[in-house]
């Protein structure tokens, strides 16, 4: 029995049934997690939503932003990006199940060694206060989406201000979950840096190395940071290689800390 992370699939079928033939993945003995954006921006999201869904038993999924993304186009709070490719779910026959599967899948997935989340963890956040962000947005899914969606785009406010429940709160732990890549010296969300680490400004670090970090016992494994790619440093394992932008699909096992990737087959430029 093994257990695997692997990163951000976007609708990149053949690169995951290439990734799970390669580590010999077979259900009911292995069990797997995703760092979230199922779908989008690939070729084949409907196939791949599908593929999770059917062996929910033993694959795990937390939400990334491109997940929100559809799910908030469904409920009428937001309309189709340039580059998105989820029509054919939106159009989908089983489109209401598969909708509400994804729409019970979660924020955060914890053990006692890792911590798992699309974009990562607030580096002010302990593990318990992580759990306790996650399960208020994860009860508002269930309980009332539609209010969840009207108000959860928007980039304000910057920092873990908001009364918690609050609308503000939501919105901001939902983009440290799923969008956030740097955080200013000032302790301030940034929203527009998506490059290379050696690329990054002054006046800006890595979530998981912010002076204002909390230390925790787990290691956190996220995706959504392509030009990041893989990393292992600072208590954290990065798995999003940018299979969907011509890179790789990485899966790693989190038994033994080996690494496998198999090349990605689109050659698109990200959007």
């Amino acid at each position: 029995m093994a257990h695997y992370a692997i990163g951000d699939l976007q609708g990149c079928l053949n690169e995951f049934e290439a990734l799970l033939a390669e580590i010999g993945f077979t259900p009911g003995r292995d069990t797997l997690w995703l760092t979230g954006d199922l779908i989008n921006r690939g070729p084949a999201s409907l196939a791949v939503l599908r593929l999770v869904k059917h062996y929910d038993a033993c694959m795990s999924t937390v939400l990334g932003n491109h997940d929100l993304h559809l799910l908030a186009m469904a409920y009428g709070y937001a309309k189709p990006k340039r580059g998105d490719t989820v029509g054919d779910i939106l159009a989908a026959p089983d489109r209401t199940l598969l909708l509400d599967w994804l729409r019970a899948q979660p924020l955060l997935i914890r053990t006692p060694q890792y911590l798992l989340a699309h974009a990562g963890i607030w580096p002010q956040w302990d593990a318990d206060t992580a759990t306790a962000r996650a399960a208020d947005i994860e009860h508002a899914l269930q309980t009332n989406p539609e209010d969840y969606f009207a108000h959860m785009y928007g980039n304000r406010p910057l920092q873990d201000t908001a009364p918690a429940g609050s609308h503000d709160a939501r919105r901001f732990a939902t983009n440290a979950f799923t969008r956030m890549r740097a955080v200013t010296l000032a302790g301030d969300i940034d929203f527009d840096f998506k490059s290379t680490l050696g690329q990054l400004p002054a006046n800006l670090r890595p979530w998981f190395a912010h002076a204002q970090r909390v230390p925790l016992a787990e290691t956190v494994v996220f995706g959504h940071w392509s030009a990041l790619g893989l990393y292992r440093g600072h208590g954290v394992l990065a798995l999003d290689t940018g299979a969907v932008w011509g890179g790789s699909l990485t899966a790693a096992n989190l038994d033994t800390g080996e690494i496998i990737q198999v090349p990605g087959q689109n050659r698109r430029a990200p959007v």
